[in-house]
């Protein structure tokens, strides 16, 4: 039983990594989606105020 609770143990921390990893991707693909956003209606505000004056 002994030997059972060290390699479940061992393999905890990997889980832990791989889960850490995909959450980083995660909140740099929502980042990136939100700055690329941002640009795009920035953009659209600067054509509309060019062309209203």
């Amino acid at each position: 039983m002994a030997r059972n609770l060290v390699f479940g143990a061992s393999r905890r921390p990997a889980v832990r990594c791989v889960s850490s990893l995909a959450c980083l991707a995660f909140v740099f693909l929502l980042g990136a989606a939100f700055w690329s956003g941002a640009v795009w209606i920035g953009q659209a505000l600067l054509q509309v105020s060019a062309s209203g004056h």
